[in-house]
């Protein structure tokens, strides 16, 4: 008897070994045409459901995630394409033809860190790149008065040989390019375009003829819009991180990880940090873990994300939060999501906590729907705020951009402590293309457990210039921990 059947690569790994023929096949990434015995057959099965999944589940995770060779091929090609998709239109924008961008190895620039080569972990001795518009649509032009090129994006251009000062050849390429306007990253209000040393502002002014100097102008519109604009290629990519952070909570809140009566929060975020390790990704935050329970204890915000309680091992029927983010590929996330603790003999979230996860949902929701090109940081949070206390709704929002960094540049909305409006960075536009960590919590009374329980949640979200929509699908039930039956 021969039987024939599509398979995937797994069942190819099997039936090799057990002698089927494998006479061509029908797709170059997913299915093969298989014939093959009966006998053969029931042992390929037997393999594909029992012994597989062992070894293919044994470590999902790693599987998802790239060497370190290939996820310096992907940042660099990501590098390349925003320099010619995303910073032109954002240097037209602010009117800035020259944008010159220095800093010292170890002391870099948070806009330099974005800007270098996958391979260049810092800087090199003083690191000056330069990016000039020349205007009528032309492509920019990308130098680095180094002793090298940096990457392929920064070409050489200067000969120590010919010039051994430094700024004086930043100086000759500056009045060969004769700009209307030279940017530099400083800024008052945003650290992340702030990064020019007092040492190199005082060097560049020296080096330049008065008529330069008097060009010299704050690049600060410039940096955020780098550092906040994502790429349609980013995007492509970025769901996928997303989806991996997603999926460490998850496996960090399970009966893998968590034993009631034994486990401490301490345990699951030091759980947390190693597992991050062991998948060769980094952290940009440690991790929180808190617990609001069935007590006399009232929330606490800043306790909440600040230090474990005394009382802090894990116990059934226990509501645990936990606040956790990751870097890869040059990208960040920013998640808060909850799990509940099943009591023994109890099947399900109890509906009072359920019902306040949805709350928490709608207060997302009214944020979201704030999203509208050219508002700023305050008015979406005390629209927002307004709306949800409308609805009855206890409200605290402080939203931030996200992408490069895990506090990233761009509007504000709303912190913890300044639910009427932050100053100027509150006051910053929305625009297209950007990403955020909608961040808030709504507190929600539990009549069984006779005080507040705040749902504190975040998910990474993007906004296209038409609506806000998350990265990744945000949580929508609570993550059940079953430790009795999961194990």
């Amino acid at each position: 008897v021969v039987g024939v059947c599509v398979i995937n690569p797994f069942f190819i790994c099997a039936s090799s070994f057990l002698g089927a023929n494998l006479p061509f096949q029908i797709s170059k990434k997913k299915y093969y045409l298989e014939v093959f015995t009966m006998k053969q057959f029931i042992k390929i099965l037997f393999i594909a459901i029992f012994v597989l999944p062992l070894q293919v589940n044994a470590d999902d995770l790693k599987n998802d995630i790239l060497p370190m060779r290939e996820r310096a091929k992907v940042r660099d090609a990501l590098l390349i394409d925003r320099f010619k998709t995303v910073l032109p239109e954002i240097m037209r924008r602010n009117n800035i033809d020259m944008w010159l961008i220095i800093a010292r190895e170890y002391n870099e620039d948070p806009v330099i860190r974005t800007m270098l080569p996958a391979i260049w972990l810092n800087a090199r001795r003083r690191t000056m790149l330069v990016v000039f518009d020349p205007g009528n649509d032309q492509p920019l032009e990308t130098y680095a008065v180094a002793r090298y090129a940096i990457g392929e994006v920064f070409k050489k251009s200067w000969d120590p040989e010919a010039q051994p000062d430094q700024y004086k050849a930043l100086a000759d390429l500056i009045k060969l390019k004769d700009p209307k306007k030279i940017g530099v990253n400083k800024s008052e209000f945003f650290a992340q375009a702030d990064g020019l040393t007092a040492t190199e502002y005082e060097l560049l002014n020296n080096s330049l003829p008065q008529k330069y100097q008097k060009r010299i102008v704050s690049a600060e519109k410039v940096g955020i819009g780098w550092l906040e604009t994502r790429s349609a290629k980013e995007m492509e990519i970025y769901p996928e991180i997303c989806r991996i952070a997603h999926d460490i909570i998850k496996e960090g809140f399970s009966a893998k990880v968590i034993t009631p009566g034994v486990t401490t929060t301490d345990d699951i975020v030091w759980w947390y940090r190693e597992r991050i390790r062991e998948l060769n990704m980094v952290t940009w935050f440690h991790p929180s873990v808190d617990i609001q329970r069935d007590d006399r204890q009232d929330f606490n915000f800043l306790e909440a994300f600040s230090k474990s309680k005394p009382d802090n091992t894990v116990r059934p029927g226990d509501l645990l939060h936990v606040d956790f983010g990751i870097t890869y590929l040059g990208l960040n996330t920013d998640t808060q999501q909850h799990a509940y603790v099943l009591m023994p003999g109890e099947d399900g979230v109890p509906n009072e906590l359920t019902r306040a996860l949805g709350t928490g949902n709608r207060l997302q929701d009214i944020l979201t729907n704030q999203f509208k090109t050219g508002r700023t940081g305050n008015e979406m949070l005390l629209s927002a705020l307004k709306q949800a206390k409308e609805e009855g709704i206890n409200p605290q929002i402080y939203t931030h951009p996200i992408g490069y960094y895990g506090h990233g540049s761009g509007p504000t909305i709303g912190m913890w402590d300044k639910q009427g409006g932050v100053p100027v960075n509150g006051d910053y536009p929305l625009y297209p293309n950007t990403a955020y960590s909608i961040e808030l919590n709504a507190k929600t009374y539990i009549k069984s457990w006779n005080k507040e329980v705040a749902i504190m949640l975040e998910e990474d979200a993007f906004f296209d210039g038409k609506s806000c929509k998350y990265i990744d699908p945000r949580q929508t039930k609570m993550i059940v921990i079953n430790w009795e039956t999961d194990k």
